[in-house]
């Protein structure tokens, strides 16, 4: 049976924050289940890009600060990495409030480069996932919960798309307008393949409404991790009183039959009943996931503006 820890939490200061989350992790027997002495332990977050902090659009930094240090008191050697939508992910990590965790943990943070893997469907085996993902001992998966105008809401599974590197992203939005099925079965399945070691989604502040950053701040109060991130998204769906057939990445797993019945999930500390809200923000209008060819060229020369111009240049000025 799938098991899906859900906690109470209401702030991101350090000390009781590492508090929820060693009790969040508890029902595993803590952080050493995952993580072994020697370990190369990727961090992966949300960078979808800089944002000024208290937008809420991408995973919090006293999250990963708190979970790189239980991986270092285990032995591990945590490194963060992610391949965010514009410019690096070193620019938008310290963007995003994350320079000084990097500085006084002295974690290194990795682009992603890719690799040709073989995944659970031959049909997208031209996909690259990012070989830093791939060849790490453990996996921990960091998703922030967030609205999103073309997937309704994201969670772990969406997030692990980050590791499909650079403008590739853009690509399969592109193809995803021949098909939107093809594309949802394609983020599950590259889900199913990186197969995060541990999923902890930050849902103390979400993001809410037109996601995937331009929304606001919505404060929910919950922590959420499990070993089976498909379970973990189907729990939270019902935290927030969303049916999963609105969210295509918990509907094609649900038809692919990897995510498990909401029945068959247990739940060791809170229920989703218990922690239920019936508030939360979804985007006021979708729109579709094909981009256009259009779109693509204009996404591709942002991306390469914000890495080759404004982020040396932000360097420049901050020296």
């Amino acid at each position: 049976m799938s098991q899906v820890s859900l906690i109470r939490a209401n702030q991101y200061d350090l000390a009781p924050l590492q508090k929820s989350i060693e009790n969040l992790i508890a029902p595993w027997g803590g952080i050493s289940h995952f993580v072994k002495k020697g370990d190369q332990v990727l961090l992966k977050p949300n960078l979808l890009t800089g944002a000024r902090p208290g937008k809420e659009c991408v995973t919090r930094p006293e999250i990963v600060y708190t979970v790189a240090k239980m991986v270092q008191a285990a032995g591990g050697k945590p490194f963060i990495g992610d391949s965010p939508a514009f410019g690096s992910v070193q620019g938008v990590a310290k963007a995003s409030g994350y320079e000084q965790l990097l500085t006084e943990l002295n974690i290194p943070i990795r682009s992603f480069h890719g690799k040709r893997y073989e995944l659970a469907s031959k049909e997208f085996n031209h996909l690259l996932i990012s070989k830093e993902a791939m060849e790490a001992d453990v996996v921990i998966n960091l998703p922030k919960l967030k609205s999103h105008v073309q997937l309704t809401v994201t969670m772990g599974v969406k997030n692990l798309f980050g590791c499909v590197p650079g403008k590739m992203k853009a690509w399969w939005h592109l193809e995803a307008g021949k098909n939107e099925a093809r594309f949802f079965q394609m983020l599950v399945q590259t889900a199913q393949t990186i197969d995060p070691d541990l999923t902890i989604i930050d849902g103390i502040i979400g993001h809410g409404g037109n996601g995937p950053s331009g929304g606001e701040p919505q404060f929910v109060g919950i922590l959420g991790a499990s070993d089976q991130v498909f379970a973990l998204d189907r729990a939270v769906l019902a935290v927030l009183n969303i049916s999963p057939e609105l969210v295509p990445t918990v509907n094609m797993s649900l038809q692919m039959g990897i995510c498990p019945d909401l029945m068959a999930i247990d739940f060791p500390v809170l229920t989703p009943q218990e922690l239920q809200i019936n508030d939360w923000q979804l985007p006021s209008k979708m729109i579709p996931i094909d981009f256009g060819m259009p779109r693509i060229l204009q996404s591709t020369f942002k991306h390469l503006y914000i890495r080759f111009i404004k982020e040396p240049m932000r360097a420049y000025t901050n020296r």
